[in-house]
């Protein structure tokens, strides 16, 4: 770990960057994060870092532009305050899913974003399951993708039973699905489906054999969960036990999404604290933090 170390939250996880201070014991950054009527951002740090390896932790949630724009001017300040190096810690890295080209005239948001974080003096990337791996190819910068399967595989076992099946929701999701029934020993099953347009998709055939198994379903992002709530009906329909588990690293919960996978035989949604919880607090949701293994990758930088 290195020896002159600070750490700074930006706004939109506060409580993750508190609890990876605590981990690494040292105190958080003081910074100060202002909004203008009209939508400016204004960051200031209250505290030297000069000559300082410095931390930043900011998920790309939504609001995901207003953020992302914080944790620019954020690495900004830090190298024009004469920071030795700026880790950029974005547990959920919001444009991951524009990775490529969908048309010949479309952006790549992924590449863009790397460009910026770059421009401002990012050294180095800290980043769990990112959407599409691919992404850290476009950055020159060292990006140090992080896994939650260890997290989430070992508090799912706790609530699987001996005939627990491992569910991939679609072909994206295999290698990640696969992994988590290696880990847990439990056969896998794949749902493939097809996009109907850009908010909605439909299952349309399984492999595997769920009837009369308990069914835990993996994915890396839970949004609207809307592929969820698909993947919960198609299993039910198949004949799986009732009661579907899921096991996601970042659960957005936009809109009713925890309500909707709920009406669709979900019992209990896992995931971690990437991002600050927006589902009601009620047991439907149990998060595990990923500060500890955060910490740990920052000490062994």
């Amino acid at each position: 770990m290195p020896r002159d170390l600070s750490v700074f939250g930006g706004t939109a996880n506060l409580p993750l960057a508190e609890a990876i201070a605590r981990a690494l014991g040292v105190r958080l950054g003081a910074r100060v994060v202002e909004r203008f009527p009209d939508g400016e951002v204004e960051v200031r740090l209250e505290e030297g870092v000069r000559g300082h390896h410095v931390y930043l932790v900011q998920p790309t949630t939504p609001p995901v532009n207003d953020n992302l724009v914080e944790l620019l001017l954020l690495a900004d300040a830090c190298r024009r305050a004469a920071a030795e190096r700026v880790i950029a810690i974005v547990p959920y890295f919001g444009y991951a899913r524009s990775d490529r080209r969908h048309g010949s005239r479309a952006a790549v948001g992924a590449r863009v974003v790397a460009d910026l974080m770059e421009a401002v003096g990012v050294a180095e990337v800290i980043t769990l399951d990112l959407h599409t791996p691919q992404v850290e190819g476009f950055f020159r910068v060292p990006v140090d993708g992080l896994s939650a399967l260890p997290l989430l595989a070992d508090a799912a076992r706790e609530r699987l039973t001996s005939d627990a099946v491992v569910v991939a929701p679609d072909a994206g999701r295999v290698k990640m699905a696969t992994a988590y029934a290696q880990w847990l020993r439990t056969p896998l099953v794949v749902l493939h489906k097809r996009r109907d347009s850009s908010t909605r998709t439909s299952v349309t055939h399984l492999v595997g054999d769920v009837r009369g198994k308990q069914c835990l379903v993996i994915d890396d992002l839970i949004s609207t969960g809307g592929t969820i709530a698909d993947s919960a009906r198609a299993l039910h329909d198949a004949g799986a036990r009732p009661g579907v588990l899921v096991a996601a690293t970042h659960a957005l919960m936009l809109g009713d999404a925890a309500e909707k996978m709920r009406r669709a035989g979900v019992s209990c949604v896992l995931t971690t604290d990437t991002i600050a919880c927006r589902a009601p607090d009620d047991g439907f949701v149990h998060t595990v933090s990923v500060a500890g293994m955060v910490a740990a990758a920052i000490r062994e930088d």
